[in-house]
């Protein structure tokens, strides 16, 4: 009986570690995209962490999926992944010589490319959504760039391409380390979910 009860815990620990993994792939798209992936794993990380207490008797030894500690410095990860995201954007601007507006109308021009692009591109069910949604964050803080520079009276629309030309590639460079960052916490995570 007792063993019967053990073999039914280890299937728990790995059906719970298996849908994390493959959650955690979906939330690896959403970063792609510039949604927020890494915090809705996370969170659901927590979620998991919390409900352990529910279904993890500690009888063979296993008391916690991942661990507050591990989910601690998760978050601190994602906090620095932000940061370099945000400064990335803003110096590739700068470097191009934007002004605040066109910084401004970068950032705002991306979150509206992608919810003008993914719907455009649904009809290819995920993939063509995931296209969409990252063509529409590109072309977004291009155009939302240019629109920031063509604000100010002084600016024509040559001079307003190097500013554009740098936030976007300022938000591929951020986008790309924020993207680094949010896979090495969902393999560290599925690791300790798979190996408690």
């Amino acid at each position: 009986m007792e063993n019967r009860k053990t073999l039914y815990m280890d299937w728990i620990l790995y059906i719970v570690a298996f849908l994390f993994f493959l959650l955690g792939i979906g939330c690896l798209l959403l970063v792609v995209v510039g949604l927020p992936g890494g915090w809705i794993m996370l969170s659901l990380a927590s979620v998991i962490e919390y409900c352990d207490q529910y279904y993890l008797t500690g009888e063979n030894g296993t008391t916690e999926t991942f661990g507050w500690w591990a989910l601690g410095a998760c978050l601190g990860l994602l906090l620095v992944g932000e940061m370099i995201e945000f400064l990335a954007g803003l110096a590739g601007a700068k470097k191009g010589g934007a002004s605040r507006r066109g910084m401004i109308g970068s950032l705002i021009g991306g979150i509206i490319g992608v919810f003008v692009f993914a719907p455009l591109f649904s009809i290819f069910p995920l993939i063509g959504t995931i296209f969409g949604a990252l063509l529409g964050a590109l072309l977004g803080t291009f155009a939302g760039a240019m629109v920031g520079e063509l604000s100010t009276q002084e600016t024509t629309m040559k001079d307003s391409l190097k500013p554009a030309f740098g936030a976007t590639v300022g938000r591929v460079v951020g986008t790309a380390s924020k993207l680094g960052i949010t896979i090495a916490i969902w393999l560290v995570l599925t690791v300790f979910a798979f190996w408690p």
